[in-house]
């Protein structure tokens, strides 16, 4: 047969294997299985292997054998609980070769200088003569090899080469969509479930509550308890022992309500900061709801002994039931949110079930937008800053902007306190504008006392992106103030590009154009279709901090943080991660090459007379003329 056809034959063969649907579907060990079979085969080859290549090129693991012989005596094969391992120091030649991507066809392997250091432990004893190997790659990394031997010798010809090289290229397809929907499944993951505790987020609380409100219209006897549980004075732990500590509460709550038995617990939801939910499907009545209520403050209030320290942490409860507190999902949520409220009112460790009076009485969040719609209307919102580094975590090359609250009689309040307040008031424009207005009147401020003011990060709400008039009112805010769109940079949330309506793409355009850079912020935690990122003018992605939190120790935080990486290099785009707090959290982001470095390692978030004293620089005056 001329090597023409041979050439066609092999590819055809290839072919008809990895696109026929049985192939796709199959797990990897049988498409692996497949693949080797094929080939030896097709090249009548007694031994076709596929090896492992280690991250640090010096390590070779075997992942598959198909041995002929063994498989048509029906003898024992490849044993994958002890796999053969082969060490780059003991075959330098042979690995310097793979790892620069070139193909080995060794003709006589015992004598081959690339192949000749496995003659007496491995090749005589096998009685293998001839070995053809071809890379198997990660994008342009090499990660393995697809490994020939014969048992006589033998000249590889073109066609049998190019068979190979198809094999070891269908081999890193497979591993490249194997490594893309782990990265998606863990994804996925985080946006139905909190990455702190483990448990279901307010997506899959809502979910679940929109399908039993659903079965209940349809089968007209359904009802459910929802129970709110928010942590008493936790700002006052985050503010005195740090967000570690806060965290390590959080989670250990969390694990506590996970552990307490209830009948008829359908969801257990980390829903805020430090906030839960419960949802029973077989509801408690009177006496017996009350002492629940008693048993999950009594599981919050046992002391939590986090690095030394004692803590005693109390909750406040608030209750709501379906369908006679609410007939939708959003109403619910208000309901037990304000019982919540009016448990707290009344002084800590109280639980409290909603009833119509609640809405007038309570000092709930109604009180509280009042307040907030006050504060932004006279422009009382304050702004701290938090430095921003290069990858030296040395270099400051910007800052985010962030809001809070100085309340009369609560103090300083973090955005997670009165956000949600916000944007249920339809607030979230005027809020946004009152930062933007304190953001350029600080930049203007500096200016005049003639330090070097670096790039400010201004986060944009969804209620903003989606304002077709947004590149202009800012515009306008800066021309008030003297100053340029181009120093300013804006964060966008994945949420808030989940449509992919031609008003945002014009706004967010409209923005660039203009001068100012866009982010992606607290990438991972929502839903972003690879189209879409492409389409948007985004400048960096920003990981979100629950993902750094437990790097380099968390396997899966790290290989989702890789991924991101690896998306964002792919689109062109730099990286900042946020939450960065220790000298761990900084190597191994150093050793991935971010790009931008923010979290209290640096520096907390500070007000713009400390970020102007302790970071920015005086610019050099100008030469007398």
């Amino acid at each position: 047969m001329s090597e023409n056809r041979l050439f066609t034959d092999f590819h055809e063969r290839l072919m008809k294997l990895s696109h026929s649907p049985d192939f796709i579907q199959d797990e990897r060990e049988k498409k692996l299985a497949a693949l080797t079979e094929l080939c030896a085969s097709a090249l009548n080859v007694e031994r076709v292997s596929i090896w492992e290549l280690s991250h640090g090129h010096d390590k070779l693991t075997c992942e598959y054998l198909h041995d002929a012989k063994a498989h048509e005596s029906g003898a024992p094969g490849y044993d994958s609980k002890n796999p053969l391992v082969l060490l780059g120091k003991e075959h330098p030649r042979y690995f310097d070769a793979l790892t620069n991507a070139r193909v080995i066809d060794a003709s006589d392997a015992q004598t081959d200088e690339r192949t000749n250091t496995f003659t007496e432990g491995y090749l005589k004893v096998l009685g293998i003569y001839s070995m053809l190997d071809a890379p198997i790659f990660d994008g342009a990394r090499p990660s393995g090899v697809i490994c020939l031997e014969a048992m006589h010798s033998r000249t590889w010809t073109l066609p049998e080469l190019s068979l190979v090289a198809a094999l070891a290229d269908t081999v890193s397809l497979i591993n490249t969509h194997e490594a893309w929907m782990e990265s998606k499944r863990k994804l996925d993951y985080v946006t139905h479930f909190d990455t702190l505790t483990g448990l279901a987020n307010l997506n899959t609380l809502r979910e679940r509550m929109g399908y039993l409100i659903s079965k209940a219209r349809r089968q007209g006897r359904d009802n459910f308890l929802l129970i709110w549980a928010d942590l008493d004075r936790l700002k006052t732990i985050n503010d005195g022992l740090g967000p570690q500590t806060g965290d390590a509460v959080i989670a250990e709550i969390g694990r506590r309500l996970g552990a307490l038995r209830i009948p008829g617990k359908d969801v257990l939801a980390r829903i805020g900061g430090d906030e839960f939910s419960i949802l029973l499907t077989s509801p408690p009545e009177g006496e017996e709801a009350d002492r629940l209520n008693q048993r999950i403050l009594t599981t919050i209030r046992q002391p939590i002994e986090v690095q030394g320290h004692s803590l005693d942490v109390t909750a406040s409860l608030g209750t709501c039931r379906f369908p006679g507190d609410g007939e939708d999902v959003d109403a619910l949520l208000r309901s037990a949110e304000a019982a919540m409220y009016h448990a707290k009112s009344q002084g800590s460790n109280r639980a409290c079930q909603f009833d119509n009076s609640i809405q007038a009485t309570a000092r709930s969040r109604f009180v509280l937008e009042r307040e907030l719609r006050l504060t932004i209307h006279e422009q009382k919102l304050d702004v701290f800053y938090q430095p921003i580094f290069d990858h030296s975590g040395k270099q400051l090359v910007g800052a985010e902007a962030l809001v809070r609250w100085n309340h009369p009689e609560r103090g300083m309040l973090l955005p997670i306190e009165f956000l949600e307040v916000a944007r249920g008031a339809g607030l979230m424009r005027e809020l946004g504008e009152c930062v933007l207005h304190r953001v350029c009147q600080d930049i203007k401020w500096a200016d005049k006392q003639n330090l070097e003011v670096p790039t400010i990060s201004v986060n944009l709400a969804s209620e903003q992106v989606l304002a077709s008039q947004l590149s202009e009112d800012i515009q306008a805010i800066c021309a008030d103030y003297g100053v340029s769109p181009g120093r300013l940079h804006f964060e966008v949330t994945e949420d808030a590009i989940q449509g992919d309506s031609q008003t945002l793409r014009n706004t967010l355009t409209k923005l660039v154009e203009a001068g100012s850079a866009l982010s992606i912020d607290d990438f991972g935690t929502g839903y972003s279709s690879l189209s879409r990122l492409k389409s948007l003018p985004f400048s960096r992605i920003k990981v979100d901090r629950s993902f750094i939190r437990d790097i380099p120790g968390d396997e899966d935080d790290c290989a989702i943080t890789l991924s991101i990486i690896g998306l964002a290099r792919g689109l062109g785009l730099a990286i900042v991660a946020e939450g960065v707090e220790s000298e761990e959290h900084e190597h191994w982001l150093q050793a991935h090459q971010c790009q931008f470095l923010q979290g209290y390692k640096y520096s907390k978030p500070v007000p713009f007379d400390e970020l102007m004293e302790r970071f920015l620089a005086r610019k050099d005056l100008p030469a007398h003329q």
